[in-house]
Order: C-alpha cells, then structure tokens, then sequence
C-alpha cells in the first residue's frame, strides 16, 4: 500500500484517485490510522435505507405512486418537456 501524508495526497488528488480507481492500494495517514482510498458501489436503494429508513418494498411503491403521478401530470397537461431551453420553459 502507498501511504501518504494529507498534504502530499491533497498535492496530487487525482492521480492518487486514479490510481486508487484502477485498483492500487492508497492510504493516508490520518493520526494514528490508514484511511484508504478505495471505490465503492452507490445505490439509490442503499441511501434510501440509509438517508429514511425505507426498505425495498416501500421503494417500490413510492416509485410506482410517482410514476402514476407523472403520468397523470402528463395527460392532463400538467408537465412539459424540458427540451434544453431553460428560458421557453419559464416563458409561460
């Protein structure tokens, strides 16, 4: 593992982040500990669980509640498409 103080890690960041994301072991010294730099899977379902407690199964069913939401916004006119043009979607 390479080891680095905060200062040398934050001297070169991105390659020591490149390096760390193609799979080479990184640490820096924080006190008496090795914090390491190593990637990680994110997913929605994980900070659902983590940010509000929700599991699984009311995560589908909110996404299911939200997707009839659209789609009901949708038919009733009540959404537009946002084409890139931040100004002709504020225009009306």
């Amino acid at each position: 593992m390479t080891t680095l103080s905060p200062t040398k890690a934050r001297s070169n960041l991105t390659a020591w982040l490149k390096k760390a994301a193609a799979g080479e072991d990184i640490g820096i010294l924080f006190g008496d500990k090795v914090i390491a730099l190593r990637p990680v899977e994110v997913e929605s379902t994980d900070y659902a669980w983590t940010e509000y407690g929700l599991t699984k199964k009311e995560m589908a069913r909110i996404a299911k509640n939200l997707h009839a939401k659209g789609e009901k916004d949708r038919r009733e006119g009540k959404s537009r498409v946002y084409t890139g043009d931040i100004e002709a979607l504020l225009k009306d």
